[in-house]
């Protein structure tokens, strides 16, 4: 059964952006992808967010997202939330792929600040609504200015928090005084989407993840949160201080990049990249075993 969507956690609380497994020849892993989605829904995530980033979306057709989509739905859909990535820099294209979600039995979009053109506050708004208004199904706003070079500022997320289906924010923007600012003055169900203030931001209201790390210590960041939950801060400190060398061995290179380093080493699919980005070299490939072990991770 799918976990229980509340306006608190519509969601649920913790997910992880999962990798697209690829073929050694390059091709969509479908098989490797419905074994890694029941290896994450097993080992404690309530949901998974498919075509995002760490997706590789930049680089999968319409057609392959289409078909990986129904295959993770396939594999999890009964008893986890699938999220799938819409956003791009084109909001047409986003709203074609809103519709082909809900084809697919997707429960909710991600739709990510539109990178590279750079709209101003505006364009911002009347792209994430018109994705919202094109479908029944709800929104989660993906805030990384780092990557899109443009952020959602605090007067864009309060009109945008009035639409009904825009009901959360994975907040990647690093601004825990603006995000403050955000989680008091709206409804907008917020979600960690930089693994190291996982924990910071649910001391000011977040109330889960959307998780790179969740690939190799999903059962550990479910601790955390659940210490947090019943009021054992001390506990949920010392999990987030003890699982820092993951959080920066995963980061040391594009998040992707050592994610697919690390479930190649844990024998789970995920296979190779596609250019541009490139596979982890040998040296940041001992490193990465180093930064795992060090983090509680048996390899």
């Amino acid at each position: 059964m799918v976990p229980t969507s509340t306006p608190q956690t519509p969601f649920g609380r913790v997910l992880t952006a999962m990798v697209t497994p690829f073929a050694a020849d390059g091709s969509l892993d479908l098989d490797g992808a419905q074994r890694l989605a029941a290896h994450l829904v097993d080992a404690g995530n309530d949901g998974l967010v498919i075509s995002g980033t760490t997706g590789e979306s930049p680089t999968t057709s319409t057609v392959e997202k289409d078909s990986l989509l129904r295959a993770v739905v396939e594999a999890v859909g009964d008893r986890a939330f699938v999220v799938a990535g819409v956003g791009t820099n084109d909001t047409r294209r986003s709203i074609e792929l809103a519709h082909q979600a809900v084809a697919a039995g997707a429960h909710g979009l991600l739709a990510v600040t539109p990178y590279y053109n750079k709209p101003p506050q505006e364009g911002l708004y009347r792209h994430f609504t018109a994705i919202a208004d094109a479908t029944e199904l709800p929104v989660m706003l993906y805030d990384i200015p780092g990557r899109s070079g443009v952020p959602i500022r605090t007067e864009t997320f309060l009109r945008l928090a009035e639409h009904p289906r825009i009901v959360a924010n994975k907040d990647a923007k690093g601004d825990l005084a603006a995000a403050s600012e955000v989680i008091a003055r709206t409804g907008l169900a917020w979600y960690s989407g930089e693994d190291v203030l996982n924990l910071p931001l649910l001391s000011i209201g977040a109330v889960g993840f959307v998780s790179v790390v969740g690939h190799v210590v999903t059962p550990e960041l479910r601790a955390l949160l659940e210490a947090h939950l019943s009021g054992d801060h001390a506990k949920a400190t010392e999990i987030h201080l003890r699982l820092l060398p993951v959080y920066q061995g995963i980061f040391r290179n594009q998040g992707v990049i050592l994610s697919k380093a690390a479930l190649n080493l844990l024998g789970l699919p995920a296979g190779p990249l596609r250019l541009p980005l490139v596979e982890a070299t040998e040296a940041e490939i001992e490193q990465l075993r180093q930064d795992l072990r060090a983090g509680g991770v048996h390899l």
